[in-house]
């Protein structure tokens, strides 16, 4: 079923060029932090696709690590700089309401370990779409940022493509075997059935 759907999805986007794919791929991950889309489409969920299409032979895996790795950071980045001198504004927007207490925790976190905030919260969609901003609003110095910035953004990109990647190839080797597998049982199912009907057959004509 998995298979399946996943399947679908990335038939559909076999329509658009390579090009454009990546050019999608590239926005989401970027607009995450740095207008703060993460709290809608999780950039990691484009990635992966993305990373399937490229098992497929239609994006150059590396190639497509690359663009999400810069787009990561360069998108954490413009969060850090919107946060660093629009911060208090944003904060007042309806949208963080429900997040206000889980915002002020995450900010209090970044005022005691800054860095190992700003890597760690990549890898949690709430958090990565909100900690850039909140780094520069408390005021980190943009050079320990960018550091833990471009090492999250580093690992996070390649892991999540080539997780992607290799399940792409993982979702081909398991539709061939569960092709198989039904056929399999409509062969078992369809001797069965005839088994039964000659064995009914039989005793009819024992009764007779």
């Amino acid at each position: 079923m998995l298979a399946s759907i996943v399947t679908s999805v990335t038939n559909e986007l076999h329509r658009l060029s390579p090009g454009l794919v990546i050019a999608l791929v590239a926005l989401l991950v970027f607009g995450e932090a740095a207008i703060f889309i993460g709290f809608v489409l999780p950039g990691e969920t484009s990635v992966i696709v993305a990373g399937v299409i490229a098992s497929q032979g239609r994006l150059n895996v590396g190639l497509l690590c690359a663009v999400v790795v810069v787009a990561a950071v360069v998108g954490d980045t413009v969060g850090y700089e919107v946060g660093r001198h629009y911060g208090p504004r944003l904060l007042e927007l309806r949208v963080f309401e429900r997040r206000r207490a889980a915002l002020e925790r995450a900010l209090a976190a970044l005022e005691r370990r800054g860095p190992t905030v700003v890597f760690v919260g990549r890898f949690t969609a709430f958090l990565r779409a909100v900690t850039p901003g909140l780094a520069g609003l408390s005021g980190m110095a943009y050079r320990r940022f960018l550091a833990a910035n471009a090492a999250g953004g580093l690992i996070w990109g390649i892991a999540y493509t080539l997780l992607g990647y290799f399940a792409g190839h993982a979702l081909t080797t398991i539709e061939h075997w569960s092709s198989w597998f039904a056929i399999a049982v409509l062969v078992l199912v369809l001797g069965a059935a005839v088994a039964l009907y000659l064995r009914r057959r039989r005793q009819g004509r024992s009764a007779r």
